[in-house]
């Protein structure tokens, strides 16, 4: 069950290092209501915006809170009957990331319009949402070294460049294995501590 508050970020999804400071010009408000329009027009059910903002009840922000840490958002949906997950982080602030998906969900449905309905079907297979059973499947882990292919000593250099190879060879929409593509991701996070 994904959760609107905290943040549910698709655990094969890698994160953004350095949050760029975007040009955008929104309110948090503003940003998540022009993302509901764009998935409504999308034909998107069973929407989520998951984010570390508190949700009401009625699914507002809670008022006079801090803005979190954590700025990723992750929306989840069902499109046509499939479940898809667009995450953000790349920007500074929550709102910008909210902006950013809605622009990006209205380019999708330009070219839908625009005739370019394979090119939409396939950006949106890369937006499948991870099952379940991907996200919450323990593992017997090698050291994360092995995972990555590199000396216990190797220099965080080496490393992330192993760790950024490895991503690519074992993504899914790659033809990967998806346990493989997430060991690669704790091995990441297990050198980096």
């Amino acid at each position: 069950m994904i959760d609107a508050y905290p943040l549910q970020w698709p655990s094969a999804w890698p994160r953004t290092e350095k949050p760029h400071r975007s040009q955008f010009k929104t309110t948090l408000a503003a940003a998540r209501d022009e993302l509901k329009v764009e998935l409504r027009r999308l034909g998107a059910t069973n929407v989520v915006i998951s984010t570390n903002i508190i949700v009401n009840l009625d699914g507002t922000y809670r008022s006079k809170q801090r803005m979190p840490e954590d700025r990723g958002v992750a929306v989840y949906f069902k499109l046509n009957g499939e479940d898809q997950c667009f995450p953000c982080d790349r920007w500074m602030y929550v709102e910008d990331n909210l902006h950013a998906i809605a622009l990006s969900i209205g380019a999708l449905r330009g070219l839908d319009r625009w005739g370019a309905k394979e090119m939409v079907n396939a950006a949106f297979r890369g937006f499948k949402a991870l099952p379940a059973t991907a996200i919450v499947t323990p593992y017997t882990a090698k050291p994360w070294h092995e995972v990555l292919e590199v000396s216990p000593t190797a220099s965080l250099e080496t490393i992330r460049a192993a760790y950024k190879s490895m991503l690519m060879k074992h993504h899914p929409d790659k033809g990967g294995d998806e346990q493989d593509f997430l060991a690669v991701q704790r091995a990441w996070k297990e050198a980096q501590s």
